[in-house]
């Protein structure tokens, strides 16, 4: 049996980060991984470019059962110490969008940064190999995986959630988690598309493609979400950034609100237009709105897409005017994990130390990353809860011949 101050599980974000932190600490460290290929969710994240953190991340930006348990490792592990990092490696990058940062290149950069620290840190990494079991024995964690029996003092779990299955999501984690007398909040897809009633979305799937700006809200209280993002129709429902960061917030059954011309007052405006033009509805509306949008739109009501605007009563303009900066509907679901980005849930963090991410329950465990009941807003900030929480955990490990860093 191999022995190992540290086992991490899970070679995604915040297990290669957190090994890496360890490992250049002193710790011996084993990271494992059961996918065939290395870090597959960075990979593919900021369409191959990595949004690795967002300048302004702070803790508004994560929904949790317990709001405040991300205060601590996000103030000791901050965007502008990954953001020093990446430059130490000379990783070229760009702010594209409301603090969001990409690599220039490819995310694949990240990737061998992380890999460069473990190699700092002489971190031991097998993959693809599974943890069959963990159990806690008198003085160490003894794991067996597929490369044979572990013994170590640590261990942390860095497995995700369980978004994106086809690059390996499972729920190891969870059941890890639960096998050791863990709470878990329960789990749903976040960051994803919310889709409709086929009947009752007929008469808008001419729209897919169609991307606008537009404010999107749901819930009340402080469980109110509200954001002013890019909206994508699509054949089933409704897409694009607005509704990713809205659906972690969407309750099933519950309404959600949208305003398709945010920066306007349409109403002040379609009636200013009465009084000076004699167009056509349908032609003033298009100027405003998309075109393929203001069609569909006044498609129930085609009497009034064809009548010059003076011809329409203020009472017709005011409804016009409601449905589009007030139009409420209720999605039937979403595309489920398969097109998620991350999990909502998980770990409760009533069961974890806020300092080092260790469980409360059994001393030695730690769950960092996703695996946590720490979700973030779409633009780089589940990045910086994986650098964050791995910071935390990393320089909270025991190192048996010096104390803790």
């Amino acid at each position: 049996m191999q022995s190992f101050d540290a086992v991490v599980i899970g070679a995604g974000a915040a297990g290669l980060f957190c090994a890496g932190i360890a490992g250049q600490r002193g710790l011996k460290v084993l990271l494992i991984d059961h996918a065939q290929r290395l870090a597959e969710k960075i990979r593919i994240s900021g369409g191959g470019r990595c949004n690795f953190t967002n300048r302004d991340a702070g803790p508004a930006n994560f929904l949790s059962a317990n709001p405040h348990f991300c205060r601590s490792a996000l103030a000791r592990y901050t965007p502008q110490d990954f953001i020093a990092l990446v430059r130490r490696h000379r990783i070229a990058f760009h702010e594209k969008h409301k603090g969001q940062l990409f690599c220039d290149g490819s995310s694949e950069e990240i990737i061998d940064l992380l890999l460069r620290e473990c190699d700092a840190g002489g971190v031991t990494r097998w993959q693809p190999c599974a943890v069959q079991a963990l159990r806690r024995g008198a003085e160490a964690f003894e794991l067996d995986t597929d490369r044979g029996p572990v013994r170590a003092a640590s261990v942390v779990v860095a497995t995700g959630g369980l978004s994106i299955p086809k690059i390996g999501a499972s729920d190891f984690g969870y059941r890890v988690a639960r096998q050791f007398g863990h709470r878990i909040v329960d789990t749903r897809p976040a960051l994803v598309p919310l889709t409709f009633d086929a009947a009752s979305w007929a008469p808008f799937v001419p729209l897919a493609g169609l991307s606008l700006e537009a404010r999107i809200e749901t819930g009340s209280g402080k469980a109110r979400g509200e954001f002013v993002e890019d909206l994508l129709f699509t054949h089933r429902g409704l897409s694009g950034p607005a509704v990713l960061q809205i659906s972690s917030y969407w309750q099933p059954g519950t309404p959600i609100r949208l305003d398709l011309a945010p920066t306007l007052d349409l109403e002040a405006a379609l009636l200013a237009a009465k009084r000076v033009s004699r167009r056509k509805l349908g032609n003033e509306l298009a100027e405003i709105l998309p075109r393929r949008l203001a069609e569909t739109w006044l498609a129930p009501r085609a009497d009034w897409s064809d009548r010059p605007l003076p011809d329409l009563r203020d009472r017709d303009l005011h409804e016009l005017a409601a449905g589009l900066q007030r139009w409420e509907l209720v999605p039937d679901g979403t595309e489920g994990y398969r097109k998620a980005e991350v999990t909502a849930g998980g770990v409760d963090t009533r069961d974890l130390s806020s300092q080092t991410m260790e469980s409360r329950q059994v001393r030695g465990l730690y769950f960092i990353g996703e695996v946590v009941d720490v979700t973030g807003w779409l633009g780089g900030y589940n990045f910086q809860w994986a650098w964050a929480s791995a910071a935390a955990c990393a320089r909270g490990l025991p190192d048996p011949r010096g104390g803790v860093a």
